[in-house]
């Protein structure tokens, strides 16, 4: 381990590591894409966050040989696997995408914004038509996916800079307990950037924060959020976009609430 972590050489740039979110965790019967029920959506994410723990102790583990951080985790192959749609090739592993994606996806970002020290490339396993993809294509026609859309909305944290952002201790769900929220935040030419996701099916967030260090005199949001089966397909493509969202800023104090199911980016100037 002493020589595979001998940066001084240039031998090494990143560590591999990769992990996918399965609702059952069975690989021979990993669950429905779309037919799943809220015990199906709490496990789910239960097992996706474990993103965190994974990068918590992988890092422990790296910051004992590499306490500088030179060395790179990347995150190469992440999201959520479920069984294939029905009449599709099952080794194209194509399967469709709905809220619960989303929200797997907003909390996954938040997680690598957050050890964004350590953390310096995370790939989606594939972008197309493949497992928890961004586009789904059909001949000349194409869908973007609800995880197109949390990509959309994170996109300005891109070359920002990391800020402190508050960790609710709020749970939700009955028989599996998760957090509440997720949320990560950085700041880049004068834009604080806010990235939210309520994770429980029935429980609004509310949310009023200050903003230490920073002055702000507007704030805007958009929200993506619909009925947590919802997808868009080549019927309805339209069908789960984002939209604006009311946010307050008031003596830089900024206030929100967040309905079940949903991520949001608030964008403070």
């Amino acid at each position: 381990l002493e020589t595979t972590f001998d940066h001084g050489n240039g031998f090494m740039n990143g560590m591999s590591l990769h992990y996918y979110t399965l609702p059952t965790g069975n690989w021979s019967k990993k669950g429905s894409t779309l037919a799943f029920d809220e015990k199906d959506w709490y496990r789910t994410l239960k097992a996706t966050l474990k993103m965190e723990t994974l990068i918590r102790r992988h890092g422990a583990i790296m910051d004992q040989y590499d306490p500088e951080k030179k060395i790179g985790m990347v995150i190469d192959e992440w999201g959520t696997w479920y069984d294939v749609e029905p009449g599709t090739n099952p080794g194209f592993l194509y399967q469709q995408n709905t809220m619960r994606d989303a929200i797997v996806a907003a909390c996954n970002l938040n997680i690598f914004n957050r050890h964004s020290r350590r953390v310096v490339m995370a790939n989606l396993a594939q972008a197309v038509n493949v497992l928890q993809a961004l586009i789904l294509t059909e001949g000349e026609a194409m869908v973007k996916t609800p995880t197109y859309h949390v990509f959309d909305l994170f996109k300005e944290h891109q070359n920002g800079e990391l800020i402190y952002c508050f960790q609710s201790p709020a749970e939700t769900g009955e028989s599996i307990k998760i957090p509440l929220l997720s949320s990560s935040a950085s700041v880049k030419d004068g834009v604080m950037t806010i990235t939210l996701a309520n994770c429980s099916l029935e429980e609004e967030a509310d949310i009023s924060c200050s903003l230490c260090g920073f002055h702000g005199t507007e704030a805007s949001a958009r929200i993506l959020t619909e009925e947590v089966h919802a997808c868009n397909d080549f019927d309805m493509p339209e069908r789960v976009v984002p939209k604006a969202f009311p946010v307050s800023l008031a003596d830089n104090m900024l206030s929100v609430t967040l309905p079940p199911c949903c991520v949001v980016s608030v964008s403070v100037r």
